[in-house]
C-alpha cells in the first residue's frame, strides 16, 4: 500500500483538502485513508476533486470556488462534515490501496485451455492474475483513462488482460519470452504484447 507525506489540510464548507509532499497520481473517485490528522479527521475518505488552486468554499449552487491566483500542487478534496479548519501545516499521511480485480484466475484458465495440475501451478497463476491486473491499470491510468478498480472497463480491456496474464504463465522458467526448445534458434520477438496493448488502449498514436 503507498504511503504519502501530508504537509498541510483545510476544512471549508464540509470538504476537507489535504495537500502532500508527492504527487500521488490519485483520480477522482478513488479511497484513501489519511492518518496523523486528528482523531475528528483521520478516517477513509473517497476522492471528490483534485484542485489545482486553493480552495475558497461552495457558492450557493454547490459549485467549488477556487482561487485561480494561488495554485496548489499535489492537492485531495474529500467531503467532511466538520467545523472550517483554516489551512495550515500538518505531519499526516496518506495511504492508497489500488488493487485492481478485473480478471480471475478461472478466465486466464479458460484461455489457456488447460487446466493447473498442482497446488504451485495455481499458486504461479494466481501471481500472474495479480500481476496483469496492475499492470492493465497502471497502463491505463498512464493513459490518460480513469478507470474503476473493481469493474472492467470493457470485453476489450478484460481480453487484453487476460493474454497478458496468459503470457506470463506461459514464459514461466523461461529466460526470454517463450520457452523453447529449438536448438541455437534465432530468439522470436513477442508478437502478441502489440495486440495486448491495442486491446488495453495504450501505446496509440497521439494526434493533435
Amino acid at each position: 500500500m503507498p504511503s504519502y507525506s501530508i504537509t498541510h489540510r483545510q476544512v471549508t464548507d464540509d470538504y476537507l483538502v489535504v495537500q502532500t509532499l508527492e504527487d500521488t497520481d490519485i483520480g477522482i473517485g478513488q479511497s484513501v485513508t489519511l492518518t496523523g490528522l486528528g482523531a475528528t479527521l483521520n478516517g477513509t475518505y473517497t476522492v471528490v476533486a483534485v484542485p489545482l488552486y486553493r480552495f475558497l468554499g461552495v457558492d450557493d449552487e454547490g459549485d467549488f470556488i477556487l482561487e485561480p491566483e494561488i495554485i496548489i500542487l499535489n492537492q485531495l478534496m474529500m467531503a467532511k462534515t466538520h467545523a472550517d479548519v483554516e489551512r495550515g501545516p500538518v505531519s499526516g499521511t496518506l495511504s492508497f490501496a489500488a488493487t485492481c480485480t478485473w480478471i480471475t484466475n478461472q478466465m486466464v484458465i479458460d484461455w489457456l485451455g488447460i487446466s493447473s495440475a498442482t497446488a504451485n501451478d495455481t499458486a504461479f497463476i494466481t501471481k500472474c492474475v495479480g500481476a496483469a491486473n496492475a499492470y492493465a491499470y497502471r497502463r491505463r491510468r498512464e493513459a490518460g483513462y480513469f478507470d474503476s478498480l473493481t469493474t472492467v472497463p470493457g470485453g476489450d480491456v478484460e481480453l487484453g488482460t487476460i493474454m497478458y496474464a496468459g503470457s506470463l504463465y506461459r514464459e514461466r522458467g523461461s529466460v526470454d519470452s517463450y520457452a523453447s526448445f529449438e536448438e541455437m534458434g534465432t530468439p522470436v520477438a513477442f508478437g502478441a504484447h502489440g495486440q495486448i496493448n491495442r486491446l488495453l488502449g495504450v501505446n496509440r498514436s497521439q494526434v493533435a
